[in-house]
């Protein structure tokens, strides 16, 4: 994590155009993910939570790079990609998706949306999927084009955010359907807006298409969102893991297939499309899997912090896995994970012991998510 006291990992590591605003802002430390900046540090983590679920919160999510891909063979390429089943998904949709390898193996976790019929964008999680895309695609035999175009997201979440969006776009915004998008233009600033976030709370996110008025559009929405309480934060580990969504690198990688983590409804292996890593998943669900995610609460003082590595489980001495996220929930008052543990030991009510960075801890495993399991709010 950068400090506020040098801005500057070097020029490989690329600015969003809200850089300089989330600074103004009180943007006190940055992390990196696809390459690029992205805020970590707007103050109290435990303020930034309460902001995001009481209210709503402004988060620069530039870094969710996109992958666009076009061209008369976009959809059928775009579901080689992935073991989702895309046949029915219309114009104008959402999804999120796995993106596989031939080991079966999870290379990213992104939202795929798609904008027109031969026009697709990959919202990315924190890998080189234009890398991996533009390889595929040089033996496919295929028409397509894929790029990286002048798109930069920015995440309105929280329970406010519909009102906010509102005052923005005028009542006709309100109709936008969960997991839907909208080509809209904000006083001629253009913009794809979609009903998705990385929050489980109800959110949009706002697709700038000309990274020169980046500065413009955020002051623009912190200005129609004051009125509502609207503060700058950051993506909150708090809410993601209450949520039990997944964060790339640390809850999934390349090494992780869909069914250790319940994923099952993500891979169609029945569909007649071929898909990257098809023969691998159908073998894997034949055979079972050896490891499988569950939730964990844990005894101990709060966390101060999001756990920074991967922290041993065992069970009567013996290690049977790793906790992958930890945080301190205020709300629910628990230490709260997600944790990869060895299948047979993945019983819900089983006691457990986990090596925290506080020292050991007695905890047990539960059903994920630990909030809001039918994401009502999200979807409300």
């Amino acid at each position: 994590m950068m400090q506020s006291d040098g801005f500057g990992f070097g020029t490989q590591i690329r600015k969003s155009p809200y850089f300089d605003a989330t600074v103004r802002w009180g943007a006190k430390a940055f992390s990196v993910y696809n390459h690029m900046y992205i805020p970590r540090d707007f103050g109290d983590p435990e303020q930034n939570f309460w902001n995001l679920v009481n209210d709503a919160i402004l988060c620069d999510v530039a870094v969710e790079r996109q992958v666009e891909i076009t061209g008369q063979d976009a959809a059928k390429f775009v579901q080689m990609l992935t073991p989702r089943d895309l046949s029915k998904m219309a114009a104008g949709q959402c999804k999120y998706v796995l993106i596989t390898n031939a080991q079966g193996g999870i290379l990213n976790d992104p939202i795929l949306l798609r904008l027109a019929e031969n026009h697709f964008w990959i919202s990315l999680a924190d890998s080189d999927i234009l890398l991996w895309a533009q390889g595929v695609a040089v033996h496919s035999g295929m028409d397509v084009t894929i790029c990286e175009p002048d798109v930069s997201p920015l995440q309105l979440q929280g329970p406010k955010s519909g009102e906010i969006m509102r005052a923005l776009f005028g009542d006709s915004i309100m109709d936008l359907k969960y997991y839907w998008l909208r080509e809209v233009d904000l006083d001629g600033i253009p913009l794809i807006v979609s009903r998705t976030g990385w929050s489980s709370e109800l959110g949009y996110e706002l697709y700038l298409q000309d990274g020169s008025r980046g500065d413009e559009l955020w002051e623009k929405i912190m200005a129609a969102g004051k009125p509502f309480g609207l503060k700058p934060g950051h993506t909150s580990s708090i809410r993601r893991i209450e949520g039990g969504m997944l964060s790339y690198q640390a809850d999934a990688d390349i090494s992780t297939n869909p069914f250790e983590l319940g994923f099952d409804r993500l891979v169609n292996l029945d569909m007649e499309a071929e898909f990257i890593g098809k023969a691998a998943l159908r073998r894997i669900k034949d055979e079972g899997v050896s490891r499988k995610q569950v939730g964990l609460i844990f005894e101990g003082d709060p966390l101060s912090g999001p756990n920074t590595t991967f922290w041993p489980v065992s069970k009567d001495g013996a290690a049977i896995g790793k906790v992958t996220s930890a945080v301190y929930s205020p709300r629910l008052k628990q230490n709260i994970a997600l944790a990869m543990v060895s299948a047979e030991e993945a019983v819900i009510g089983a006691t457990v012991e986990v090596m925290a960075a506080t020292g050991p801890a007695r905890a047990t495993i539960v059903e994920r998510p630990f909030y809001d399991p039918k994401k009502t709010l999200a979807a409300a």
